[in-house]
């Protein structure tokens, strides 16, 4: 008599890379984040969406330790990111790479000079090296041959992407995005969103992204976080985002204006 097939194994739950529990953050008698808990997984995209000043910025900020909380915890990958000191937190600050809203360039420094400025910094790679990770990363960025001009020579949206080429310069585990579409117009911005859902599907990067940019939420967002109050009103898919009965959410996402 034969043996019963063995069953297959149960699917592995998706590991979360930060761990956010608690998470409290003042400034003077304001409070901007009142015990914000939640997960970003490993491999995903999580947008953050909200109103301006509802903590948006702020919360992304807690993931590298730009800005200690108050009160709660912030772990990577099991570090305890809340509890570290600057000296501490450069590692871990190699494996996160954050662009910035204003993409933060050197406008001294070429092209080259700015995506290369990380590997020079971190790296012990040679001058030839470096020129062909700098080339590999604009290529990504749809911008191959401008190694030589200024960051004032590019349009916004050109500085953008030079800056999320910059941030891709030592192969990061995860990217966070602060307002990455602002000042742009809208075909701008769909390149912008594509260039982030590009880069997370080739490189397995994951990715945080803080925006009020609806479209680029739909083109990029494997899950939603809907900031209101200093805590999360949502998480969750767009399909759970769209059956939710929570008006405040549908008003936003649709962008319908407040009521007297």
């Amino acid at each position: 008599m034969s043996e019963p097939l063995a069953s297959p194994p149960e699917p592995r739950a998706a590991r979360p890379l930060f761990e956010v529990r608690g998470l409290r953050k003042s400034y003077g008698p304001k409070v901007i984040l009142d015990g914000l808990d939640f997960d970003v997984v490993a491999g995903e995209c999580l947008v953050i969406l909200g109103r301006s000043g509802s903590g948006k910025s702020v919360t992304l900020r807690q993931l590298n330790g730009l800005e200690p909380p108050d009160d709660g915890s912030v772990s990577f990958d099991g570090q305890p990111v809340s509890e570290m000191d600057e000296r501490e937190l450069v590692p871990l600050r190699k494996r996160i790479a954050m662009l910035f809203q204003s993409g933060a360039l050197f406008d001294s420094m070429t092209v080259g000079q700015n995506v290369g400025f990380p590997l020079r910094e971190h790296t012990e790679l040679s001058d030839e090296e470096i020129a062909e990770r700098v080339a590999a990363k604009l290529g990504m960025v749809r911008l191959s041959g401008i190694e030589g001009k200024m960051p004032s020579d590019l349009s916004g949206g050109m500085r953008k992407r030079v800056a999320l080429a910059r941030s891709l310069a030592l192969d990061p585990e995860v990217v966070l995005f602060d307002e990455p579409t602002t000042g742009l117009d809208p075909v701008t911005s769909a390149t912008i969103g594509r260039l982030i859902r590009d880069t997370g599907d080739e490189l397995g990067v994951t990715q945080v992204v803080v925006t009020h940019d609806i479209p680029l939420a739909r083109r990029v967002a494997d899950r939603l976080a809907f900031l209101s109050q200093g805590t999360f009103r949502f998480l969750g898919t767009w399909a759970e985002a769209e059956q939710s009965d929570d008006t405040v959410l549908a008003d936003f996402l649709a962008g319908r204006e407040e009521a007297d």
